[in-house]
């Protein structure tokens, strides 16, 4: 009898078993849009325009550039204006807009240094071309002053500007089109901005480093960014990791020696209330590393009603890993293959695992559920080894919404990955021409001041170069090339001022290109 009830018993599990993998659903076929590379720029000589062609030319570039920059810098200028004046009234030379607007030109021309600032703005040529573009600027400031103005102004409301600015495209309803299921996708990250081998401000992090021990002192970010479905990046806001800002929201007691360094996911708590108050109601979903992967995080992105998609490392959060991965080896109908162009995705999935955490002497619970993909192609190396190389990769995340057949894919592959845009972001920033890493000053509030004029800087740029005003004029210089080619118009010749004057009256709606 124990014979016969064993064969039974294998017998049904057989057929359990194939009656899962008959509700596993088959390989789906995903149509691969692979991203549009901007068109290499030839290396050839000009030879078919004369002198008065590339005079016009330098012309017309300029005229499209007010039309792109002019009313968005107007608006953002005005704000600023308001900002408190701590100087002597009787003593100003420069007005506070004056100031504020040779800084966002700075980053806007990418000058990268207060230095070659005074060297390049202050060109006869250029300023006057500059003051006809833009006649905000009506006198021309020496740099040192613009730091000095910094080290002693509320510098925060330098960004509260630009977020401004931002809020009222959104109710321009500008990036309607360019949502992501009518979601704003944001992008978390943090990053080093300068590190010295000396306490230069009291606001700075410390670590050692080497095997001396050294001690190296650094200011580190946390940046938000605003991800369009069409690949442009926009700069949301800045949240400076310092030791300071820990005493004025009372995370710590009065003595400084004893208190913990301030950190990137206090930044992100911090950081959370703010871009509340931005995107108020509006369907939020945040992108992150795997740091954010922990309690409070979720919990913060529960209580704001956030989807979020954070990246789940192998290490981390030991008791979700081990019950989702038994999940996934129990559960074959949680998953599903998929073939993304010449990729090969195999999805699992566990729902509603429950985590626990503690805060303080509390233990709350919170439900997360897990997804984990594994990936493999095939890539061509005709140049050197003339093989075909097959590669695998895996990735890991958690997920605010319960995972299927039909939205893991969306959810993972157009969502999550598009965390690696603000990683694309910082290296522009660092190295295309903002001078991200540069310390325009060693005062603290001036330098956080000089970074908040970058990042206006840069978000001009973005909504200019991706305009459709400047769409082709971009596609044949490239970016670096086309601020460069602006930039020698403005400072090659005296441009016509009629002509500049007419253009930055005409009104334009600035319309976002649909491809970036």
């Amino acid at each position: 009898m124990s014979v016969k009830r064993a064969e039974s018993r294998r017998a049904q599990r057989a057929a359990e078993r194939e009656e899962r993998l008959r509700s596993i659903p088959v390989a789906k076929y995903v149509k691969y849009e692979k991203k549009r590379k901007n068109a290499s720029i030839p290396n050839s000589k000009i030879t078919n325009k004369t002198p008065e062609e590339e005079m016009q030319e330098r012309q017309e570039t300029a005229e499209m550039a007010v039309k792109a920059y002019h009313e968005m810098l107007t608006d953002v200028l005005v704000k600023m204006s308001q900002i408190p004046d701590p100087r002597s009234p009787v003593r100003i030379k420069h007005k506070m807009q004056v100031l504020l607007a040779y800084g966002i030109l700075i980053a806007i021309y990418h000058i990268g240094s207060r230095r070659k600032a005074n060297q390049t703005l202050s060109q006869a040529i250029f300023f006057d071309n500059l003051k006809t573009m833009f006649p905000e600027l009506e006198t021309m400031p020496h740099a040192d002053t613009l730091a000095r103005l910094l080290e002693r102004i509320d510098v925060d409301e330098i960004q509260n500007c630009m977020i401004e600015l931002l809020k009222e495209l959104m109710r321009r309803k500008k990036f309607k089109n360019f949502l992501a299921k009518n979601r704003y996708i944001i992008a978390i990250d943090g990053s080093q901005k300068i590190r010295r081998g000396y306490e230069w401000a009291s606001e700075c992090l410390s670590s050692r480093a080497g095997k001396e021990k050294t001690p190296q002192y650094y200011c580190y970010v946390l940046e938000a960014a605003f991800i369009l479905d069409s690949g442009i990046v926009l700069p949301v806001m800045t949240e400076f990791i310092e030791n300071q800002s820990q005493n004025k929201i009372g995370l710590v007691n009065e003595n400084a020696s004893t208190a913990k360094q301030d950190c990137e996911r206090k930044g992100f708590y911090r950081m959370a209330a703010k871009l509340k108050k931005i995107f108020g109601a509006s369907k939020v979903t945040i992108v992150a590393d795997g740091l954010y992967a922990c309690g409070p995080v979720i919990s913060i992105c529960k209580k704001y009603d956030w989807d979020y998609m954070i990246v789940l490392k192998e290490d981390g959060l030991p008791s979700v890993w081990g019950e989702s991965l038994a999940l996934m080896v129990t559960n074959l109908e949680n998953q599903v293959d998929y073939i993304w162009g010449d990729r090969k995705q195999k999805y699992f999935w566990a729902n509603e695992i429950e985590y626990s955490y503690v805060v303080g002497k509390v233990t709350k619970i919170v439900d997360v559920n897990v997804v984990v993909c594994y990936e493999s192609w095939e890539e061509q190396h005709p140049r050197s080894t003339k093989k075909t190389e097959k590669k695998e990769t895996r990735y890991a995340w958690l997920s605010s919404k319960p995972l299927n057949a039909n939205n893991v894919f969306y959810r993972c592959t157009n969502i999550a990955r598009l965390r690696w845009q603000i990683e694309i972001n910082f290296l522009v920033e660092k190295h295309q021409g903002y001078e991200f890493e540069h310390c325009y000053s060693y005062t603290w509030n001036a330098m956080k001041g000089f970074h908040f004029l970058m990042k206006i800087g840069h978000f001009l740029n973005v909504m200019a170069i991706n305009s459709e005003l400047l769409a082709d004029k971009v596609q044949e210089l490239g970016i670096r090339g086309f601020i460069r080619f602006l930039k020698l118009a403005c400072q090659g010749a005296l441009l016509d001022k009629q002509r500049l004057c007419s253009a930055r009256q005409e009104k334009y709606i600035h319309r976002l290109r649909v491809s970036a």
